[in-house]
């Protein structure tokens, strides 16, 4: 069931790590948790001072931290946003970031930010005009991009490839990085109809930097992913499976909304570790 390829992304292994949200600021100042890393939304400190950067300072001095954007808009037909760019370099180079990650989507239309994560046509031309445009991210940044596979609920009649051939066909042209959400693939697997395992199958393991895990909102005919529940049990078992594809690879969990208490949120996270254990341990006795 291993991929053919170990994992040899070139970021060093971080561990096991939680989005960075306002509600924990000062508990994790105050309380110093066994966290391995942080990941906040980049976009939350594009800001020229305040109590966001303030805290991020205070945080970042003892914990690593990643950057993971939602405005690159990578596959929109707008050029990039160079002052937007310029931001984010600015922003990694304050916090040390370990790596900058965006999204497989494009989020507006004619300098118009529209605010959510809009899906692609899986095309030929599609995928030629996402590869030109991460290479132009990544020229600008000085830095390979991690680009994380989607949540979607509708698919184009126009597409002649798998998400998951796109991914794979993107990071190897561009020579991105991938931010598999495991979780995006169970709710994406369960709306259209097609076994997660064939997407594991298809992902060079030498691409996977990172890993997200998430909750969902289950309407009985589809799931939207919406990170306001505890992690599901399928979704657990997707992880450990990805595990068994991709080896160790830097996961974290991320709460957006009905969020709950730093200790409830790192019990998950053990819950993560304890998963990793024993599918590593399970490999070394049968090696």
């Amino acid at each position: 069931m291993r991929s053919t390829k170990a994992n040899t992304a070139p970021f060093p292994y971080l561990g096991f790590g939680l989005g960075l949200r306002t509600d924990h600021y000062q508990d994790i100042i105050d309380q110093q948790p066994a966290i391995d890393w942080f990941e906040i939304l980049t976009e939350n400190y594009l800001v020229p001072g305040g109590k966001p950067l303030y805290y991020l300072d205070k945080i970042s001095e003892n914990y690593p931290i990643v950057m993971h954007g939602v405005s690159m808009s990578l596959g929109s037909i707008d050029p990039l946003d160079m002052d937007y760019m310029k931001q984010v370099k600015n922003l990694a180079k304050r916090v040390d970031a370990r790596w900058i990650s965006d999204h497989l989507c494009w989020t507006g239309i004619h300098q118009k930010n529209m605010h959510d994560l809009l899906p692609l046509p899986y095309t030929e031309e599609a995928l030629k005009h996402v590869v030109s445009k991460i290479k132009q991210a990544q020229d600008f940044l000085g830095t390979q991009l991690l680009i994380e596979n989607p949540s979607t609920y509708l698919t184009f009649s126009s597409s002649t490839l798998t998400e998951w051939d796109f991914m794979r066909e993107m990071a190897l042209a561009a020579d991105c990085l991938i931010l598999l959400d495991i979780n995006n693939i169970y709710v994406s697997a369960f709306n259209h109809g097609f076994d997660p395992i064939d997407y594991l199958k298809a992902i060079p393991a030498n691409r996977v930097q990172q890993m997200h895990l998430a909750g969902h909102t289950n309407n009985g005919d589809h799931i939207i992913d919406t990170h306001d529940h505890p992690i599901i049990d399928p979704v657990w078992k997707l992880y450990a499976q990805s595990l068994e594809y991709f080896e160790r690879v830097s996961t974290m969990i991320e709460r957006d909304d009905h969020i709950p208490a730093l200790s409830v949120l790192i019990q998950e996270l053990e819950q993560a570790k304890h998963i990793a254990a024993d599918v590593f341990q399970v490999e070394h006795a049968g090696a």
